[in-house]
């Protein structure tokens, strides 16, 4: 037999809603089932450790999916407008960099000073110069060999230190000065004479018009160097280098001639015309070097 309650259906009771009906055994004691009510409550508990699961995974998958919204956002080709990356504009477009900004030409520095520009004329060689001054020193040395030095000269006569037909041709192309030096070795003796010109060209158009067999400079003794070359064969050669025109004569100071079997003799007077060329030289390149510092 059932009981139930008057007009609907039996009332379920729950404990966690307020006047709620609770369900009584129809037995004299009215004692209440706990075992049952125990069960109802573990079933409700079941039911919303349920709910709290369902709902955090819920939750999870939502962060989830947005996650990999951004990312595959992030990770598309296509910018915001829709333009591919390729059309973004290059570094040089970019914010930051100014427009028009001035440019300036590279610039190099002057070519150096030529030093043969300042021993060709008059004009640009303007420092002090004499025999000693071109010649230092009382030796020189040429690799192993070593040149006693000895007398020296400076005149403007240029036709009273020199002989054949050199007097004329220095005169003709207006000869302003003339040096000498002599040099020995072993009885060698060798005088260069240095003949001075205001210009490269004259120098040139002396050293083409002279003979060296008979167009020579006068030999130089004193200090050391014994008269030679006054009557004896010696060798002469002559040169030129910017406005200067340089003469060697080179012979033995005992008074013989000099044949072509004289190496030591043709080794002294070229090591002194080479000397002198040298000389010349570093007359410009010191000239040059100082005017390039101003």
């Amino acid at each position: 037999m059932s009981y139930g309650q008057q007009g609907g259906p039996p009332s379920q009771w729950d404990p966690w809603k307020p006047h709620s009906q609770q369900p009584w055994d129809g037995g004299s004691d009215q004692t209440p089932d706990w075992a049952a009510l125990a069960e109802a409550s573990e079933n409700r508990n079941k039911r919303r450790r349920m709910l709290f699961i369902g709902g955090g995974a819920l939750a999870t998958l939502a962060v989830g999916a947005a996650v990999a919204v951004a990312v595959v956002s992030a990770g598309d080709g296509n910018s915001a407008s829709g333009k591919p990356s390729s059309d973004l504009p290059s570094s040089a477009g970019l914010p930051g960099q100014t427009a028009g900004a001035p440019s300036f030409a590279a610039t190099s520095a002057p070519p150096p000073l030529d030093p043969k520009d300042f021993i060709s004329s008059k004009a640009k060689d303007t420092a002090p110069l004499s025999a000693q001054i071109l010649y230092p020193g009382t030796q020189l040395t040429m690799g192993a060999a070593v040149y006693k030095k000895g007398a020296t000269d400076d005149t403007k006569s240029c036709s009273a230190v020199t002989k054949g037909g050199l007097p004329k041709i220095l005169s003709d192309n207006a000869c302003t000065g003339f040096m000498r030096v002599s040099y020995v070795k072993d009885g060698i003796a060798v005088t260069v004479g240095v003949a001075v010109f205001d210009t490269e060209a004259a120098a040139q158009k002396v050293k083409s018009g002279v003979n060296t067999k008979r167009d020579i400079v006068r030999s130089l003794s004193g200090k050391g160097v014994k008269d030679f070359c006054t009557s004896a064969v010696c060798r002469s050669t002559s040169n030129s280098y910017g406005r200067y025109a340089y003469f060697t004569i080179t012979g033995f100071t005992g008074g013989r001639d000099m044949t072509t079997k004289d190496t030591a003799a043709f080794k002294a007077g070229d090591d002194l015309a080479e000397f002198t060329f040298r000389q010349i030289r570093r007359r410009g390149e010191a000239q040059a070097s100082a005017a390039a510092g101003e």
